[in-house]
């Protein structure tokens, strides 16, 4: 499933492609886990999705240049933040070109509150860049994201910097879907005591 190096572009300032040697054994295994996300969330508790914004913008430098798409280019932005055993854990961030979610991409428009999975890992035609990871900072567009669920002011302060996120991007028809997901420090605490898998190959559909 992964997309040819060839086909996508460089990546943005800030980001990497391997997790630093600084990491810890788990945010090095949750950042470049492959597969469905949520699947994984599974396995350590219950998840429950809330959509906490779908609107239409002009693509961030930062973004853009991810999905190979000019600056300002028209998007579809869908914003939403997972909860594990009633915790919340992990905010997401996707968006497409816009005439993209009237095509190639419609179903991000329908999914309510089902997780993106569920349309992008049973089409044997959908393909996905490596991994890319960074410290979650200003001017970074999904850093605002993050922010917007730490409360109160005085958690947020303290956890801004402590936030590390990781992105691809899917293409289906020629057409880009940027997703981007970060980790709550509260998500550290949820899998303090679990063993860390070894990662294996990307999968298709979810595991």
């Amino acid at each position: 499933m992964s997309k040819p190096a060839a086909h996508h572009p460089p990546l943005a300032a800030g980001w990497l492609s391997s997790a630093p040697p600084i990491l810890p054994p788990a945010p090095r295994h949750w950042l470049f886990r492959p597969g469905a996300l949520t699947a994984g969330l599974r396995q350590v508790g219950q998840v429950r999705l809330r959509v906490l914004a779908e609107y239409a913008d002009g693509a961030p430098l930062d973004e853009a240049r991810a999905m190979g798409i000019a600056p300002g280019t028209p998007v579809w932005i869908r914003e939403v933040l997972m909860s594990v055993n009633g915790v919340d854990s992990v905010p997401a961030r996707s968006l497409t070109p816009l005439r993209a979610s009237h095509g190639a991409w419609q179903g991000m428009r329908r999914l309510l509150t089902r997780p993106l999975a569920d349309m992008l890992y049973h089409d044997s035609t959908v393909v996905r860049t490596p991994f890319a990871c960074r410290r979650l900072a200003s001017p970074v567009p999904f850093h605002g994201t993050a922010l917007g669920v730490l409360t109160p002011t005085a958690q947020r302060d303290r956890d801004a910097g402590r936030i590390w996120a990781r992105r691809s991007v899917f293409w289906r028809q020629g057409q880009p879907l940027l997703v981007a997901e970060c980790f709550l420090p509260a998500f550290w605490e949820l899998v303090a005591d679990q063993p860390v898998p070894p990662l294996v190959p990307h999968q298709r559909t979810p595991r």
